[in-house]
């Protein structure tokens, strides 16, 4: 980002008023004369976007049809979301909600979705800002929207092409919801304040999100698509991890974390969530993304990652790795004993089976592989009694959750997520782990300090299912293979 020395304010006194000589562009950047602005618009030639239309333009207009239909003759108000300040006066990297980006396709901020009854069916509107480009002085003056300064954005013109939708002028939004004050309005909130204020809280508010995260449960072939490519694009992470090890094992954690992230940005959008990039002792922490540690010949390296694709899809994926290349005795075995849980969780994924059985399975087959470790001394059938769950200390999480638009997706779909029946179409993880804290002495001390997590991505089918994530090895001696293979191979294209 420019930074512009710091200049005295301009002269704003009576003799001398802003509005005459002056055009203010911002507390860091220095006042600019008139004249000087005026010639800043003149003479560009036309900055053009390219005229397409999204890929999957009936999809969106597919689910803003459903979403109409559950609440008959209402309008709904779906906004995009604004910027959000990191630190003083710079914004993070804007993101959509999920919601607006469900139903329209657009990342842009400040853009606000409108669906109307009416007598031909529903008819949505998309309420967008003018471009700020050479045709006035905010192309150069706004460090936040000038397109000077940020680059081309869609107008009124290029969206209602590209996303097929009617559009109109953001600043007309209110006035046409005033109209509309003897229609029932249902707002998407806490998305944009100012959307939420200029219209009255309705009891039906909250059923709109709610509709939304169950109708995004089952993925249409446009979604699958977008998932596989998320997840193809983190096994290439993956590799490029595994490449990095033995300069991580001089540098650390940040090493793991960095290079996952350059995947991330060279074949997407991002990362869809903080990977988890766990060294030793760091992968019994569930959440740890401090990502500082060290990497250690002989540790186990447990990594939590996924690309987000550029039309914000995320992958999930996890595998635990030794950092030399050679599992130890006792790693193994804890491998082991999840590897099984987690093959069987998946081989009871079908339509119709309770989303809950994944956690069933799994936490069985952990519990039996505790039992013959000798750290649980009870009954299989005692030890994972619901009013007990001896495992939990070992296990400490679910085994799955849906995944899509966000890593931890529709999670206001509750029912799905316990005893819901599983559906074609569906995406979710199985994830099961074991984790033994280094300082926790009802482990053997040759356990302690190991963390292990399988994580795959699946989708149900309306005959079973398909491991998003199959191609990425599970089986320890295949990983050891794919090590030895991709070293042998040198460092490799990060690019490529």
């Amino acid at each position: 980002m420019t930074a512009w020395p710091e200049l005295p304010e301009p002269d704003v006194s009576a003799e001398h008023p802003i509005s005459d000589s002056w055009v203010y562009t911002g507390a860091h950047r220095p006042p600019m004369p008139r004249s000087a602005s005026e010639r800043m618009t003149r003479e560009w030639a036309a900055s053009e976007i390219p005229d397409a239309q999204h890929p999957a333009v009936t999809n969106f207009a597919a689910r803003r049809g459903a979403l109409a239909q559950e609440f008959p003759g209402m309008t709904i108000v779906v906004p995009s979301g604004n910027y959000k300040v990191r630190s003083n006066d710079t914004d993070y990297r804007f993101r959509t909600a999920v919601d607006f980006y469900y139903l329209t396709g657009c990342q842009d901020p400040d853009v606000v979705l409108v669906i109307n009854p009416s007598a031909g069916g529903p008819r949505s509107t998309l309420y967008v800002a003018p471009r700020r480009d050479q045709r006035t002085h905010e192309f150069f003056t706004d460090s936040r929207y000038g397109e000077l300064w940020v680059g081309a954005r869609r107008g009124l013109e290029e969206a209602r092409i590209y996303f097929g939708l009617e559009t109109a002028p953001l600043d007309r939004l209110e006035k046409d919801l005033i109209d509309l004050s003897s229609t029932d309005i249902l707002v998407d909130r806490g998305i944009d304040l100012g959307v939420d204020a200029m219209v009255a809280t309705h009891a039906l508010d909250d059923k709109v999100p709610l509709a939304l995260s169950n109708q995004r449960l089952v993925k249409d072939a446009f979604e699958i698509a977008q998932l596989q490519a998320a997840v193809d694009y983190s096994i290439m992470g993956f590799e490029d991890v595994v490449r990095a090890l033995p300069t991580a094992r001089v540098r650390g954690e940040r090493v793991i974390e960095g290079v996952f992230n350059l995947r991330a940005r060279v074949e997407g959008n991002d990362v869809g969530y903080n990977p988890i990039c766990a060294s030793g002792s760091n992968a019994t922490i569930l959440h740890w993304m401090h990502n500082d540690g060290e990497v250690n010949d002989g540790d186990l390296l447990l990594l939590d990652a996924g690309v987000e694709v550029n039309e914000l899809y995320t992958a999930d994926v996890t595998r635990t790795m030794p950092v030399n290349g050679k599992f130890s005795r006792a790693q193994r075995r804890i491998y082991d004993i999840v590897l099984r849980a987690s093959n069987e969780a998946i081989a009871a994924l079908r339509p119709g089976v309770p989303f809950i059985t994944t956690y069933e399975v799994a936490t069985r087959v952990l519990t039996e592989g505790l039992i013959e470790l000798g750290i649980l001394t009870d009954e299989l059938d005692v030890a994972t009694r619901k009013d007990l769950q001896l495992f939990r200390r070992y296990t400490l999480h679910g085994t799955s959750h849906m995944l899509g638009l966000d890593v931890h997706d529709c999670t206001l779909s509750r029912d799905a997520h316990k005893e819901g029946a599983l559906e074609a179409g569906h995406v979710l993880t199985v994830e099961p782990g074991l984790y033994f804290q280094w300082n926790d002495l009802t482990v053997p001390e040759e356990y302690r300090g190991i963390g292990v997590r399988i994580e795959d991505d699946l989708l149900i089918t309306n005959d079973g299912y398909v491991n998003l994530s199959g191609a990425l090895p599970r089986d320890p001696d295949a990983i050891e293979a794919w090590m030895a293979a991709l070293w042998a191979n040198g460092p490799g294209d990060l690019a490529r």
